[in-house]
C-alpha cells in the first residue's frame, strides 16, 4: 500500500494539465513542463484532482507508483513557483561573476571556469560569493547546482570550495592536531 502514491494531487488555479495516454503536459504561469509516464502507471483526472494508479502489485510497479505521483506534483509546483538552490563559494580569491546567461567562476585555477546555463535555468549572483540557481524543473535545478559544485568541491581541511548554502562541512584536523 503506497501512502504517497494513493494521495490525490490537487491542481491549483491557473494550471492546465493535458493527459494523453502516457504523456502528461503541465502548463502554468511560469512555463510548461512535459513528461512521459511509465506504461504500467495510469492517470485519472477528476475535476481539479489527479489520481495516480498502478497496474498491479509487482515490486517495480509499486516503486513507480509513489515516484510518478511525486514527479507530477513537482511539475505542478514548478510551473506555479520556481525552484531554487543556493551555492556559496568559500576561499581567498574565489568569486563568481555573471556574464549574460553564463557564470565566470574564479576558483584558484590558472584559468577562469565558464559555466553555461542549460535551457530553462537562470542564475542570480547577489554577491561575488553566492550563486542562486533558478528554474521550473526541480530535477534540472538540482543537477545544475551539483555540476557547479563539482568545479571545486569543498575541501575538508580549510573549507575552501563551492558548497550548498545548507550544507555543513565536517572539518578535519591537520597534522598538528595530534
Amino acid at each position: 500500500m503506497s501512502r504517497i502514491g494513493n494521495k490525490p494531487i490537487t491542481v491549483p488555479e491557473g494550471v492546465e494539465i493535458k493527459i494523453d495516454g502516457n504523456h502528461i503536459s503541465v502548463k502554468g504561469p511560469k512555463g510548461t513542463l512535459e513528461r512521459e509516464i511509465h506504461k504500467n502507471i495510469s492517470l485519472e483526472m477528476n475535476g481539479n484532482e489527479i489520481k495516480v494508479m498502478r497496474k498491479d502489485d509487482e515490486p517495480a510497479n509499486r516503486s513507480l507508483h509513489g515516484l510518478t505521483r511525486t514527479l507530477i506534483n513537482n511539475m505542478i509546483i514548478g510551473v506555479t513557483h520556481e525552484y531554487s538552490k543556493e551555492l556559496q563559494i568559500n576561499g581567498v580569491g574565489y568569486r563568481v561573476q555573471k556574464q549574460g546567461n553564463n557564470l565566470n567562476l574564479t576558483l584558484g585555477y590558472s584559468h577562469p571556469v565558464i559555466f553555461e546555463a542549460p535551457q530553462g535555468i537562470t542564475f542570480d549572483v547577489p554577491n561575488p560569493n553566492t550563486i542562486i540557481v533558478k528554474g521550473i524543473d526541480k530535477e534540472l535545478v538540482g543537477q545544475t547546482a551539483a555540476e557547479i559544485r563539482t568545479k571545486r568541491p569543498p575541501e575538508v581541511y580549510r573549507g575552501k570550495g563551492i558548497k550548498y548554502a545548507d550544507e555543513v562541512i565536517r572539518r578535519k584536523e591537520g597534522k598538528t592536531g595530534k
